[in-house]
């Protein structure tokens, strides 16, 4: 019901926000005499404000059409190489120049978790100089018809698995928070089995991998409640008319106000200080609000079975880290992990996985070689920071690159231009 009302609130207030939007740019043109005076771009600030604030964000584009490398710039173009339901794997193409060396292909997982993939456009574009990347696009679920089946963390692994197998040898995967726990669980799968298309070495980026280390207000919020509660107050219908009409939901309009209310004073000073800035016609630091928030507002929903799933696996019985978690009826061991590398990163403020707990994976792992493992936590940053920003492109991003190419298996020459192809169906 709760997710009706929101559409309904939503709808309601489309003409005013159209109003809003139109008196805006009225009072904002410049041939409006009352532009160029304090009332004018005081009314301007509070009805751009008042338009942001009840807007549906939608997905945003990555945006990266170029590329620098070995000091040249390169064009870059999206492509979808393999394709389901619930995900579409993109390939960031660059146009390299005659004679370039075999850089490594990097598979990109982005976090299920409420936000598009877009999330690590930054981290995309800090590494695309380096290597070729792949990162999973997932689909918002209000989209995807229920004649498309469901879609469980059995099936992200299945999905991780079958990725790897697409992309071919020599692929280095990079987890980025929540998918930490599928990738592992299927790496281990893939290693147990003798797959010779199990990755080449896995990165892990402040990932949930054990919640008892140094739990967060969200680890604490999973283990207060039974899953019968999330199930009876977070799980919703979708409503009509979208496409995925029916089907049970985590709606991310939900994760959106969980993670606000977490900084809300942030995020209340920080709409504070756009208004100013539009006041004082401060368009540098406006631009920069606008292009964070149509980024953090723009939210997917999650399948019920999915995020269930995922809450109670690795949030109340940190089945993982104990050995106790199971894919398709099948103890998941990490243990058998022997081959592939490890690299481990976290911020020392993160409050969404705190310090320790994606290190754990360190422990979990016993077999892997301690010259092909690597453990690095990066002073004075949070969670966003262990995948964006200056301190990820000056300290961490170097040594993920230095560490996939100390693990890289093969290596050779690459053709003029490398064309991606589909490499899965629907």
């Amino acid at each position: 019901m709760y997710y009706q009302l929101y559409e309904l609130n939503h709808a309601m207030m489309a003409p005013w926000r159209a109003v809003a939007d139109h008196m805006r740019l009225a009072y904002s043109n410049p041939l409006n005499p009352l532009s160029h005076t304090c009332f004018g771009r005081t009314m301007a600030a509070g009805l751009e404000v008042l338009e942001r604030a009840t807007r549906r964000y939608g997905k945003p584009a990555f945006g990266l059409d170029t590329t620098t490398v070995d000091g040249q710039p390169v064009s870059v173009h999206e492509k979808v190489v393999w394709q389901r339901p619930f995900c579409n794997l993109v390939h960031f193409e660059r146009m390299l120049p005659g004679g370039h060396r075999a850089d490594p292909k990097i598979l990109m997982v982005a976090p299920m978790s409420g936000h598009y993939a877009t999330l690590l456009r930054g981290t995309v574009e800090t590494l695309l100089p380096h290597a070729e990347i792949y990162i999973t696009d997932w689909v918002d679920a209000r989209m995807v018809p229920l004649s498309d089946g469901s879609f469980d963390l059995d099936d992200f692994i299945d999905y991780i698995i079958d990725m790897l197998h697409a992309l071919g040898p020599d692929t280095h995967v990079i987890a980025v928070c929540q998918p930490s726990v599928p990738v592992l669980a299927a790496v281990a799968v893939m290693e147990e089995d003798s797959d010779p298309l199990a990755p080449a070495s896995m990165t892990l980026m402040g990932g949930p991998i054990d919640t008892r280390v140094n739990p967060t207000a969200v680890n604490r919020l999973a283990e207060e409640r039974p899953i019968e509660w999330f199930r009876d107050n977070v799980i919703m219908p979708v409503p009509w008319p979208q496409p995925g009409f029916m089907r049970m939901v985590y709606p991310g309009f939900l994760q959106l106000s969980g993670f606000m209310s977490m900084n809300l004073d942030r995020h209340l000073i920080a709409h504070n200080e756009f208004f100013e800035h539009l006041v004082k016609n401060d368009g540098d630091a406006a631009e920069k609000h606008r292009d964070f928030y149509d980024e953090y507002l723009a939210v997917m929903d999650m399948t019920a079975e999915f995020y269930l799933q995922t809450v109670e696996t690795v949030f109340m019985r940190h089945a993982l880290p104990k050995g106790e978690m199971m894919h398709r009826s099948r103890r998941v061991d990490t243990g058998a992990i022997r081959n592939v590398a490890l690299l481990t990163v976290e911020g020392e403020n993160d409050d969404i996985s705190g310090v320790g707990q994606t290190k754990a994976a360190q422990t979990i792992c016993p077999n892997i070689p301690d010259s092909r493992r690597l453990h690095y936590m990066q002073p004075d940053v949070g969670h966003y920071g262990v995948f964006n920003g200056s301190r990820f492109r000056r300290e961490i991003a170097p040594r993920i690159v230095s560490f996939i190419e100390a693990n890289r298996r093969e290596k050779r020459p690459v053709p003029r231009v490398i064309k991606g192809g589909r490499a899965g169906g629907k």
